[in-house]
């Protein structure tokens, strides 16, 4: 996966919260659940640190609301991706560049998708953060891995988690695993813009969480199949291709991020279908394909199938 050197990159998507102070508490134990507030793999290392006896995990879906989505002490700072981060050269050769030519090239897929069926596509930020952030779903630290926000509608990411990926979960890890994360959580986006998020409640095979985590692999991969035609505002798609190696690697992460594949390898070896909440490998596998192929968000529906894989 490579970016198109002279495509030019918008750091006014992404805020830079990292060193600004105003950590967010305990192990991810803070911040909201349920409507996509966690992302690719929150509530499953949720549910394996409580599994561990690392944290309490409370129920419903609003705990710690009503904080504001920079919290006290954290200001954002884009003066050195502003600076750093002006094309996609840049982000060919800076890993903070490359993650903000990422976050412009799913945005800029959406916004036209949804011109296309007649919307308007809000674009949210992503705000990169070390070690603990205060958001309007509640406070998070690294633990509680990449997430997505309803209530201030904004994407939250540690970088460190793609380290994470690779040396906990065991992932090849590479730039279009990253992508597919962040893809992910935009998929979370766009279901709140559709009010779809609504529907993601309740656990178990068949639940609307584990639907509505399914449709975001989705639209991950509906995105994916676009990257390289997607032109941003300046005219040109920012990424130039995704090979066969790029795919295979987000689909080694998926692989590794089902509820199965997490409770058996890392939540002391008993599958519960009873508390999936994201689908099994095998079901995370088939939706970011099944975008991939077809490119067409309509293929997502998630919630109007009985046959999720």
């Amino acid at each position: 996966m490579r970016f198109d050197d002279d495509a030019g990159l918008d750091t006014s998507e992404v805020q830079d919260l990292r060193g600004s102070g105003g950590g967010g508490g305990g192990i991810g134990g803070r911040v909201a659940l349920g409507g996509g507030g966690l992302g690719v793999v929150g509530l499953i290392i949720y549910f394996v640190l409580s599994q561990l006896g690392g944290v309490s995990v409370p129920s419903g879906s609003s705990l710690g609301g009503g904080l504001g989505s920079v919290g006290s002490g954290q200001q954002v700072d884009n003066s050195k991706l502003a600076s750093e981060c002006k094309t996609g050269a840049d982000a060919n050769k800076n890993h903070d560049c490359a993650i903000v030519a990422i976050v412009n090239s799913v945005q800029d897929y959406w916004t036209q998708q949804f011109a296309r069926s007649g919307s308007t596509y809000r674009k949210a930020p992503t705000r990169f953060f070390n070690g603990g952030v205060r958001t309007g779903c509640g406070s998070a630290t690294s633990d509680t891995g990449p997430f997505y926000c309803p209530a201030d509608s904004d994407v939250y990411i540690d970088l460190s988690f793609f380290d994470e990926l690779k040396t906990r979960f065991g992932a090849q890890g590479g730039l279009f695993t990253e992508s597919y994360v962040l893809a992910h959580e935009y998929g979370h986006h766009v279901q709140n813009l559709l009010g779809t998020s609504k529907k993601g409640t309740g656990t178990g095979p068949t639940s609307g969480s584990v639907r509505l985590e399914l449709q975001a692999d989705c639209y991950a991969g509906v995105w994916a199949n676009h990257a390289s035609t997607t032109p941003t505002e300046s005219g040109k798609p920012l990424i130039t291709d995704i090979t066969q190696d790029d795919v295979a690697a987000a689909l080694d992460t998926a692989s590794r991020i089902g509820d199965d594949y997490i409770q058996q390898n890392l939540g002391g070896g008993q599958v519960d279908r009873s508390k999936f909440t994201h689908g099994t490998s095998a079901q995370r596998k088939k939706w970011f394909t099944t975008g991939f192929q077809t490119g067409e968000p309509a293929r997502c529906d998630t919630f109007g199938t009985n046959n999720l894989g």
